[in-house]
């Protein structure tokens, strides 16, 4: 094993799989010196994310299971073992110690390349039914971990690593910041609109028949609209960008999130101590209901279903919360122990102790 630690990270496709590997990642790299690099496609957010964040990012084939065209199964063992043999490629040339997974398109590559290789691997389930490709990765050896119990996959459950800083400002200045950046009147309260890294129709649909109505209420809102979506029009008290990097500074500016309830998000929302009204993807095997139910069921965030979601339905949750003071504290106060703690800290430290185990 190399002096230094060489750490592979491989979760790719959406923030929510990207996000939880940079949180250990940037853990292992901080604080424990570690060599972190990452494996990604071409085609996922992680090629602008990983890079931003100061990490290597190494590129391999995605496999993709085509459940809609089944036609197309018989090509996926060759794309996979082309897949394999580049990721292999890609731990022997930096050396790799150890991997660790988080789902997604380049996991189920990364996971048969580490155990061809003998190589400990960990694989993080975030959501609350564990995907394809991390089942695989438990069934090769890897030592799973679930964000939530009974997620179908065998492994401890300590939580989601989130990134370092969040929900924490104790200056001010991230919050100050925020609102300099996005031109946001610090006296309103703002309402921060999210449908995740590629953005939500529904969620924008219903935000554009709202927004007037929101602002002549006397809040604001800081809307991040997709980067594959069509800007929205221009509205008093309105600010909408494509993506929003500087999530801290969000956090900081945020009274209340619209969001999709991805578990990255209901993770980071509720570790930035931010009440929510949470609007499930209606699609895959409803997990994102399921990663927000406890919040709902403790009165620390509301949801709407998409197949509901309206502008005037949209108009009355937001209202129920930040038209009710009372009700806005007490959401916040339930959110008090519901955070992720110090999970990515948990994690980098049980990788670490993990490579350097006699093998």
């Amino acid at each position: 094993m190399a002096e230094k630690l060489s750490v592979v990270v491989a979760g790719g496709g959406t923030a929510g799989h990207i996000e939880p590997a940079l949180a250990v990642g940037e853990v292992l790299r901080d604080e424990f010196g570690a060599f972190v690099t990452a494996l990604g496609t071409e085609k996922g957010l992680e090629t602008a994310i990983v890079p931003s964040r100061g990490f290597e990012l190494n590129l391999i084939d995605p496999v993709p299971i085509p459940r809609s065209t089944p036609w197309l199964l018989p090509g996926v063992p060759f794309k996979l073992a082309k897949s394999v043999y580049q990721t292999r490629s890609a731990l022997k040339r930096v050396g790799a110690d150890v991997v660790f997974g988080t789902g997604g398109y380049v996991a189920a590559s990364a996971y048969l390349a580490a155990a061809s290789l003998r190589l400990p691997f960990f694989v993080l389930e975030t959501n609350a039914l564990a995907g394809m490709a991390n089942k695989l990765g438990v069934r090769l050896g890897g030592t799973g971990f679930n964000a939530v119990a009974g997620s179908g996959m065998p492994g401890e459950v300590v939580g989601i690593p989130v990134r370092p800083g969040v929900g924490s400002d104790p200056d001010g200045t991230k919050a100050e910041h925020g609102y300099k950046m996005w031109n946001l009147d610090p006296g309103r309260k703002t309402i921060l609109v999210t449908g995740g890294s590629q953005g939500a129709v529904s969620i924008n649909a219903a935000l554009a028949g709202a927004v007037d109505t929101l602002a002549a209420k006397g809040w604001q809102v800081l809307h991040a609209y997709g980067r594959k979506n069509d800007a929205p029009a221009a509205h008093e008290h309105y600010t909408a960008v494509p993506y929003i990097d500087a999530m801290e500074q969000a956090y900081a500016v945020a009274d209340l999130v619209v969001c999709r309830s991805g578990a990255m998000t209901v993770a980071e929302n509720s570790a930035a101590g931010l009440p929510a009204i949470y609007v499930p993807l209606p699609h895959g095997n409803g997990e994102q209901g399921l990663n927000s139910a406890h919040l709902v069921d403790m009165g620390a965030a509301a949801r709407i279903d998409d197949a509901d979601l309206s502008a005037e339905r949209l108009i009355h949750e937001v209202d129920a919360i930040l038209g009710d003071p009372q009700r806005l504290e007490q959401m916040r106060a339930s959110l008090k122990d519901s955070g992720a703690g110090d999970v990515a800290r948990e994690l980098a430290l049980r990788t670490v102790r993990s490579a350097r185990s006699p093998r």
